[in-house]
């Protein structure tokens, strides 16, 4: 472990290069600038697309490779890796194979944080089971660090974090995929098919997940969903010590539900938590990420504490966000809600059938299970882009599909929005929630349901 300084003096000998623009890579393409480091910013978008920053970064010293060639002559002795970018491009493989060396900031900040690290992965949950466990952290009194794919980077404060400190990272496939390095605590929430219009197969999404708890040594905490198959498989090829959190059965050492309440055990000691019903975030899904933080915390956090913040936690913007009540009806943001099985969740968190807005840019997995639910807990469906009518279809061919389920495909965002409305009356639920990335439409999700509460907000 080294510090921030040493790792910058290191790159000032060496030509760099950073791939992507973005959240994660901005602040370590304005550090390596300001530390005088050679540094090529590569982007598959075009200038007009990156507007002022390439200017920017153009005007600062960096020299800028954009567009359809952005990847030509990848020959930099370290190359900086974008996390939707796949260490299997051809391009990233010839560079390695010549001796690039291949890291991300992610990676660089595992290598230099001095303090315990709690990492949080899944398909589904993971950005509120590592908020949760941050907020149980700071009701603890400790001083916490949030980051990674919850939208924070990390690495250029890394000399502030002290070795009391703990950092709670959330982890994609895509950050994972590459990494060398696991979590002293890892968390997986749950595993389902996701994201598979860029992993090659569902077998190479699996493999990118495992490395969160692949490094770890023995003393270390891996933490399995035990009601997910492939998360309980896990368990299997574990050197650390392996906990599970189930809400169908009990484990031996983790935590559970059982008859409506919430325990944790350890070494054989189980210890009441709450009801279930006293957690304030809806959704038999927030019960699992709650058991799953518990599980991460259980050594650190007091029980009172523990009861507190599940009561009092409103959660995280983007995920079953009460927005509004308007006319009786309430207005719910899921725009998190990415992938099928998120928009599933979701629906199954409403003791009713709701008003549903659902598409945007699809993975490339099926519509089918969603098109069952849909059936079952919607009573209007409301579909706009690029995969309204790839969910029109699974809703229709559904075996419990009835003609008394209204589907209506709107082309525009807003009409969506307002049509929902419309159809609206009191007592209803209305929920944003995609099963669709926002690439179609939307720079990210949360540009999509700032839209969708600002519509709710303004316009109804």
């Amino acid at each position: 472990m080294g510090n921030l300084r040493d790792f910058i003096d290191s790159l000032k000998r060496k030509k760099v290069t950073v791939i992507g623009m973005g959240i994660s890579n901005t602040p370590l393409i304005e550090m390596c600038l300001q530390s005088g480091i050679s540094v090529t910013v590569r982007d598959k978008r075009t200038r007009n697309e990156l507007g002022e920053n390439a200017d920017r970064f153009e005007k600062d010293g960096a020299a800028l490779v954009l567009g359809e060639g952005y990847l030509d002559a990848l020959n930099e002795d370290v190359i900086f890796r974008t996390p939707g970018l796949m260490p299997s491009n051809p391009a990233i493989v010839n560079a390695v194979r010549n001796g690039s060396v291949l890291t991300s900031e992610m990676e660089a900040f595992f290598d230099l944080c001095p303090c315990k690290i709690i990492g949080v992965t899944g398909s589904d949950g993971k950005t509120t089971t590592a908020s949760i466990i941050a907020e149980l952290l700071k009701n603890q009194g400790k001083t916490v660090h949030l980051g990674g794919n919850i939208g924070t980077p990390l690495l250029y404060d890394v000399d502030k974090i002290k070795p009391d400190d703990i950092a709670v990272v959330e982890l994609s496939s895509f950050q994972l995929i590459s990494m060398w390095v696991s979590p002293g605590v890892a968390v997986v929430t749950n595993l389902s098919p996701n994201h598979l219009d860029i992993h090659r197969d569902m077998e190479e999404y699996i493999e990118a997940k495992r490395n969160i708890y692949k490094y770890q040594k023995p003393g270390d905490k891996v933490i399995l969903n035990f009601d997910n198959e492939v998360t309980r498989d896990y368990a299997k090829a574990a050197i650390s010590d392996t906990l599970f959190f189930s809400r169908s059965q009990r484990v031996e050492d983790g935590a559970f539900l059982e008859n409506g309440t919430v325990y944790t055990v350890c070494a054989g000691k189980s210890n009441e938590i709450l009801k279930a019903g006293e957690i304030l975030l809806p959704g038999v899904h927030n019960i699992e990420n709650y058991l799953a933080a518990f599980v991460a915390v259980q050594d650190i956090v007091d029980i009172n504490i523990m009861q507190k913040t599940a009561k009092e936690f409103r959660g995280v913007a983007h995920r079953i966000e009460l927005v509004r009540e308007q006319g009786g009806v309430k207005y719910y943001n899921d725009s998190i809600a990415s992938s099928p099985s998120r928009t599933i969740a979701g629906l199954r968190s409403f003791g009713q059938k709701v008003i549903l807005i659902a598409g945007g840019k699809d993975k490339g997995i099926s519509f089918d299970e969603l098109g069952f639910e849909i059936n079952d807990k919607v009573k209007k469906l409301i579909l706009t882009g690029m995969s309204a009518q790839l969910i029109k279809d699974a809703t229709e061919n559904a075996k419990n599909y009835s003609a008394g389920l209204g589907i209506t495909v709107c082309d525009d965002f807003t009409e969506a929005v307002c049509l929902a409305s419309k159809v609206a009356s009191s007592g209803d639920v209305v929920l944003l929630s995609p099963a669709c990335t926002s690439f179609d439409k939307f720079k990210n999700f949360e540009q999509r349901g700032d839209l969708f509460k600002k519509i709710v907000m303004e316009q109804l």
